[in-house]
């Protein structure tokens, strides 16, 4: 996989921070494996580059401002046209039409205008969700139309234009959120707690330590009530016997759950939540998931070279029965410049007179 990134400063990512023996960790969490080309496209000769790199490839993505790809000829419909068999992938921020179309596109920006914030964080402040979940959707569903459109091509010979929006993924993991405001009671702000699901949340046991349980349906509930909390009545009781009671009610029923937890230790109260199959974890803070159990004894980390040494990061999630995931590297800016020229076709003088002439 061939990364174009500016001359000189390269990704912006890079200079988020620089905790990772000097390299970003955004930036080293999404590149690493990939082979760093700096290019300038506004140099004729970097496009040229560019269009040497798009003939041999199988997949080309962009995520320039819509427009800015058009006037150098690379668009997502000049491109397929041009090659057939050639996937293209453009990610935009609100689509390429529309009213919204040029605005700029960042997570928190459209996690505000989709209505996200809204529903994140507690009754009284509104948050952002702590992961960038619009650009990660967007991704996702790059990803996944890429994948289908390979497939597509193995049956038809046929390549694909694919276009993909920040504002139309998040909007599609909006949905469920969305149509209960709009038929039936808006969702409310329930901080560390589901929106929608009661009870599933945090709530807390003795000395003040917090135990996070997630109830499903009514058969869970009935467990916790019966085997867990020993109120077997509260199951039934007329304001909290299905879920939409339960989501009534919830300022009646939580400060109940917590009292009866609060008689019991954490770990009594997970011996409980085992015994009774209720779903349950804990709740730990971010500084503690890299060395979880699970991830250790899944053999889940591996070492790999960044920046000015080496770092522990996770496995991709890509489970494949065969296939080892090798210590790929995260590349410096143009790293691979001489190496993706030659597979090009340009010889060391060509190569060196484009870096000379500012287009590499």
């Amino acid at each position: 996989m061939v990364k174009i990134e500016r001359r000189g400063e390269g990704d912006f990512a890079r200079a988020y921070d620089s905790v990772i023996n000097g390299e970003s960790t955004w930036f080293t969490w999404l590149n690493r494996g990939k082979r760093s080309l700096s290019l300038d496209l506004k140099h004729a000769k970097g496009i040229e580059v560019a269009n040497r790199l798009v003939e041999r490839a199988d997949v080309v993505v962009q995520n320039f401002a819509p427009g800015a790809f058009d006037r150098l000829g690379l668009d997502v419909a000049t491109l397929h046209a041009k090659y057939p068999k050639l996937i293209v992938c453009s990610v935009t921020g609100y689509g390429e039409d529309g009213p919204y179309r040029d605005r700029r596109a960042y997570d928190l920006l459209l996690q505000a205008e989709t209505g996200v914030v809204s529903v994140t964080g507690t009754a009284e402040e509104a948050a952002k969700v702590g992961v960038s979940v619009v650009d990660l959707s967007s991704g996702l569903y790059a990803f996944s139309s890429i994948l289908a459109a390979l497939y597509r091509r193995s049956v038809t010979g046929e390549g694909a234009a694919i276009r993909v929006s920040l504002f139309d993924s998040i909007m599609e993991w909006m949905s469920p959120l969305s149509l209960m405001a709009t038929h039936g009671p808006k969702p409310q702000r329930a901080g560390a707690r589901h929106a929608s699901i009661v009870p599933y949340g945090p709530y807390t046991a003795a000395a003040g330590r917090q135990v996070v349980i997630a109830i499903q349906n009514e058969r869970e509930w009935t467990r916790l009530c019966s085997d867990v909390f020993d109120r077997p009545e509260l199951a039934t009781d007329e304001r909290f016997k299905n879920n939409e009671l339960r989501l009534r009610n919830r300022g009646e029923l939580e400060p109940l759950i917590d009292e009866y937890l609060s008689q019991l230790s954490v770990e009594e109260a997970e011996q409980r939540f085992e015994r009774a199959s209720i779903p349950y974890s804990r709740l730990n803070d971010v500084s503690e998931v890299l060395r979880h159990p699970q991830v250790l004894a899944r053999d889940r980390l591996i070492n790999i070279a960044a920046g000015g040494g080496t770092v522990d990061v996770l496995r991709s999630p890509f489970n494949i029965e065969g296939v080892v995931e090798q210590p790929a590297p995260v590349p410096s800016v143009g790293q691979h410049n001489a190496e993706v020229l030659g597979e090009l076709g340009y010889g060391e003088a060509e190569i060196e007179a484009l870096a000379r002439e500012g287009a590499v």
